[in-house]
């Protein structure tokens, strides 16, 4: 992969551990930069020393990347990458794959065509913990998966939503707390407990009424093919940003991840795996293997077939979410599909 060029489209908040990411690879670097807000573009261009784009399609014509982060809002993630797609450049797109199910789909059907790779960014499967609990779940060790609970307890006030519209909004956002923060807990959940077949669920504005027209609370019971059962809950209405809770039991084993992960055997055995630490200029609560992601993509960019966690694979929790949304808001149909 001597000489890849990286480009990034999207220069806000999360195009941080991107940066930093890029900056770390071997045998690539980055080459451009793309925001259509000037003040952002310019503040990029002047830190990285890299052209800067007002439009991904001209940065694509005058640079010919190799790879494209996209880390723009939510509603645009679908249409810029399958641009990169259908011109034969690889993508690496933050959550969630699309702000609507058919903007997914249209992503998903473009991925398939193109002779480059996608990766979604739910980085969370490279942390330690998760590794070690799909490892000891697959390997059958600790026998059938009886059923699990997540919760997802968080904070954001109005002044976040108000420094960035789009995030409250179903057009730019495709849904609020759902969308941009508990959808990689539920992408973990189905990744360890197996996929999802039907839920029951509902989603609320408890807190943040005045600010939003998403939803800040939400609330699912699932059933998953294995015969497992999970319960679900998030808010945005909590004091702090605590850790997430996922639980897992299994007929010989019970896992607990709270940071680290506690597995405590049938037997009385007790093992602790610590979460990793990391130096980086993001938030806290994006958690810690974006780097680990992004390098894994690069180093695979070679390989035939897809990328593990693909457009397919990140359709599934896009899925779970729409439904949890038509469910909670029929009359909203065409906004929350």
């Amino acid at each position: 992969m001597t000489g890849l060029k990286a480009a990034v489209i999207g220069c806000g908040d999360v195009s941080t551990v991107h940066f930093e990411a890029i900056a770390k690879l071997d045998g690539a670097r980055l080459a451009a930069v793309c925001d259509t807000d000037p003040a952002r573009l310019a503040a990029a261009t002047a830190a990285y020393g890299v052209p800067g784009f007002p439009d991904h399609l001209r940065l694509i014509e005058a640079i010919g990347p190799d790879v494209v982060h996209i880390t723009t809002p939510h509603n645009k993630h679908a249409s810029i990458a399958v641009d990169c797609l259908d011109r034969g450049v690889s993508v690496i797109v933050e959550k969630p794959l699309a702000h609507t199910l058919a903007e997914g789909n249209r992503l998903a059907e473009a991925a398939k065509a193109s002779s480059a790779k996608i990766a979604v960014c739910f980085q969370n499967r490279y942390n330690a913990t998760s590794q070690a609990m799909h490892a000891l779940l697959s390997s059958g060790e600790l026998g059938a998966i009886v059923g699990a609970s997540a919760t997802v307890l968080w904070h954001r006030d109005a002044d976040y939503y108000r420094s960035r519209p789009w995030r409250g909004t179903w057009e730019g956002g495709g849904g609020g707390l759902m969308m941009n923060q508990a959808i990689h807990t539920v992408d973990l959940l189905q990744w360890l407990v197996g996929e999802v077949v039907s839920l029951s669920g509902n989603a609320s504005t408890r807190f943040l009424g005045d600010t939003i027209e998403v939803e800040d609370t939400t609330e699912f019971v699932a059933l998953h093919a294995n015969g497992a059962r999970s319960a679900f809950y998030a808010t945005l209405a909590n004091a702090v940003n605590a850790p997430v809770a996922l639980d897992i039991v299994a007929e010989k084993a019970t896992l607990s991840l709270r940071g680290d992960l506690t597995v405590t055997y049938a037997d009385g055995r007790v093992e602790v795996v610590p979460e990793r630490v990391v130096e980086s200029g993001g938030r806290a609560y994006w958690g810690v293997s974006h780097e680990l992601l992004i390098s894994d993509f690069y180093a695979r960019l070679p390989e035939a077939g897809p990328f593990w966690i693909d457009s397919a694979e990140a359709e599934k929790s896009l899925r779970i979410v729409k439904e949890i949304y038509r469910q909670s808001y029929p009359e909203l149909t065409e906004l929350v599909s």
